[in-house]
């Protein structure tokens, strides 16, 4: 017996209009800011603040003021470096990926996604050039030209490539993310009542129109963006993965690391966007628009690359069994029995099992258990990065020359310090830009909202008499 299709659960919940959609996005833009947001701005200033501090005493006096050694030379820093960088990755996967796949559920989280994007890159952009000890110098990592002498940088290393391939993802992020807010600035300008805030707008919003060659327009360029940025979801975390790969240091010498990699990164960002995306819809009232679907599509994103993750886990603990070589075995090894194996067993209960505790659609659709998830997994992907990182090099190939690794109130305090940074950004986009893009949102109010999903063919053409024939 046939058996008719389900109809899909909306996205825009109750029954708002277009103007309802305005109103709710842009309440906190047009409102004085509330006692929370100014709690918050106050802790992540701090927090900011004290990061700047650190940096300032480390530029100062040097990196001997990290818990580095002769035989730890990457540490805190660099996992760090790669744990922003992969939380940069779920902006432009959500917008760019979705987009071509014309996924509709992407309009209520692209734009806090792809903010929170831009903001992660620029943190872990401050690492890898604080760790060059003299940050006046960091214009040596770009192609100089010869006047500065015969200094040319070299492009057979992969971090080299780091800096192209970031610089470029930035770029695009950041092109990506200003096209998607023009139609939302054009809409506040016309709102805006105090001049300030109209002039401002109005220069954000580059003359924006409205009419259907501005859109027409708006979509073919979001589309070649968005066909630009996929390709860059994968270089970027690949040519990382490479900066460990292309060494001979056992533990970090295998070519599992680019799809690795990028699917970690993936994991984490998604779970750094629900993480973010559950306080800010609680916080700004946007339970309409931000669904427990919504947040139950990301958590099968999470289940996937977290399976993917532990397929590489196990990929890696296989082949260095397996591989015969005594140096690559016993890496894994003091891994899962050394002194660092307290790391290790963080890494797998967070990155393995707990992904797949969101099999229970109960789980997976609870938004508090969602919310304590994604704080897990954050924490096990950077214990992930600290494991590659530190436990392949504190042992080397001389018993002599091993040594530990223990983190100072700098490298503390500069980490601290990111994460103040990112929210002071995270709070000032949330109070001065629109968190959703809700012209988008509006274009999926009829074929996604609530009101409409439950509403009936008669009562849909008494809506649209211009619907005059029965809806087949």
């Amino acid at each position: 017996m046939h058996k008719e299709a389900a109809i899909r659960e909306p996205l825009i919940l109750g029954s708002p209009t277009y103007s309802d959609i305005s109103n709710d996005v842009l309440h906190s833009i047009e409102h004085k800011p509330t006692k929370l947001w100014k709690v918050l701005m106050v802790i992540a200033t701090i927090a900011a603040l004290w990061g700047v501090g650190c940096i300032l005493y480390l530029i100062g006096v040097g990196i001997g003021t990290w818990g580095l050694n002769n035989t730890v030379g990457w540490a805190w820093d660099i996992t760090n470096f790669v744990w922003w960088v992969g939380i940069g990755h779920a902006g432009t996967l959500i917008s760019a990926v979705l987009l071509l796949f014309r996924q509709k559920w992407r309009m209520a989280i692209n734009r806090p996604a792809e903010a929170m994007t831009i903001f992660a890159v620029f943190m872990a952009g401050t690492f890898p050039m604080i760790h060059m000890g003299r940050i006046w110098m960091a214009y040596w990592v770009m192609p100089i030209p010869n006047q500065f002498g015969s200094l040319w940088v070299n492009f057979n290393s992969p971090l080299l490539w780091d800096v192209f391939a970031i610089s470029t993802y930035l770029s695009v992020s950041l092109v990506f993310w200003y096209i998607g807010l023009i139609p939302d600035f054009g809409s506040i300008r016309d709102r805006a009542t105090r001049p300030v805030q109209k002039l401002m707008y109005s220069l954000l919003s580059f003359g924006w129109t409205g009419n259907a060659k501005a859109w027409q327009r708006f979509e073919e360029v979001s589309l070649v963006l968005a066909g630009l940025a996929t390709p860059l979801v994968f270089s970027v975390h690949s040519i990382v993965s490479m900066d460990f790969a292309t060494s001979v240091i056992p533990g970090w010498h295998t070519t599992i690391f680019p799809p690795y990699f990028v699917a970690g990164a993936v994991f984490s960002g998604f779970a750094m966007v629900q993480t973010l995306m559950i306080i800010v819809r609680k916080a700004m009232r946007l339970e309409q628009y931000v669904t427990i679907k919504h947040i139950e599509y990301m958590n099968l994103v999470i289940i996937v690359t977290g399976s993917i993750v532990g397929v590489a886990y196990l990929t890696e603990l296989f082949i260095s069994a397996y591989s015969g070589v005594e140096y690559e075995s016993y890496a894994f090894i003091n891994r899962l029995s050394g002194p660092y194996w307290w790391s290790y067993a963080i890494m797998m209960t967070c990155n393995v099992v707990s992904p797949h505790l969101f099999w229970s659609k109960k789980l997976r659709t609870n938004l508090a258990f969602t919310f304590i998830m994604s704080i897990v997994v954050n924490i096990g992907m950077w214990f992930e990065r600290f494991v590659i990182i530190v436990t392949s090099v504190h042992r080397d190939y001389l018993p002599s020359s091993w040594s530990m690794f223990y983190p100072t109130w700098v490298d503390i305090g500069v980490f601290i310090g990111t994460l103040g940074i990112f929210s002071v950004f995270y709070l000032l986009f949330l109070k001065y830009f629109p968190v959703l893009a809700f012209n988008e949102v509006k274009s999926i109010l009829k074929s996604s909202g609530e009101q409409y999903k439950n509403m009936s063919d008669e009562e849909f053409k008494k809506l649209h008499p211009v619907f005059k024939k029965d809806i087949k």
